[in-house]
């Protein structure tokens, strides 16, 4: 039996909930030792296997691999999710960038400072419909295909399918000028593997809240 990949993360979302959704749309099972406190990683740290002595990482056909785009090329072109050439590489890379941008912006949303809290959603939204949401309307229309690069899933389809959903969580309606993206949303909801990863139980985690946000502050020490 393989040795199913092992993810080191705390318990929330951050930087590797985009590594478990490019597992689970793969159908790959995965398990996770979860960081409770400073102690847990410390350890890890001493154990000598995180390169940066930062997390996430993954223990993968016996690499311990670390920095988050580094393991979701890795994991993308392991599983036949990073295009058949070179161009469709780029364009993978180019739509998975932009999609990074925004999934950073939504990851820093909790931690901004009281007060600035409409202005930083109302910021994210306005970059959602007016920047990053278009593109990827555009290539759905232009090229009339399922999924954005080629006519088969890829890690750029996954990555937009996180997206939406994590946008979705601050402004439910906010596909309501993208009749492309809801065919695309609807279409990708429709995936047993991914159908899998969206019922209660799953290791897909939960919207970061304050209990998340401390638990995070506790386990690296940052204010």
């Amino acid at each position: 039996m393989a040795v199913k990949p092992m993810l080191h993360y705390f318990n929330g979302r951050g930087r590797m909930e985009s590594v478990r959704w490019l597992l689970a749309a793969a159908g790959v099972e995965f398990e996770e030792k979860i960081l409770k406190s400073a102690e847990d990683f410390e350890n890890l740290v001493k154990g000598g296997n995180l390169m940066y002595q930062q997390v996430p990482m993954v223990e993968i056909d016996g690499l311990n691999l670390v920095q988050t785009r580094a393991i979701l090329k890795y994991i993308a072109a392991k599983y036949n999710l990073y295009g058949k050439d070179l161009k469709e590489k780029a364009l993978i890379d180019m739509y998975v960038e932009g999609m990074r941008d925004l999934n950073e912006m939504i990851m820093y949303y909790p931690l901004c400072y009281p007060g600035e809290e409409e202005k930083n959603l109302n910021f994210i939204l306005e970059r959602a419909t007016e920047r990053f949401f278009p593109v990827y309307e555009k290539a759905l229309k232009s090229h009339g295909k399922n999924y954005l690069v080629g006519n088969q899933m890829s890690w750029a389809d996954i990555q937009l399918f996180e997206a939406i959903l994590m946008v979705e969580e601050l402004k439910s309606d906010i596909l309501s000028a993208f009749p492309k993206l809801q065919e695309f949303k609807a279409r990708m909801s429709k995936l047993p593997s991914i159908q899998k990863f969206l019922q209660p139980g799953s290791q897909r985690k939960a919207k970061m809240d304050g209990k998340n946000l401390a638990e995070a502050k506790k386990i690296f020490k940052f204010d």
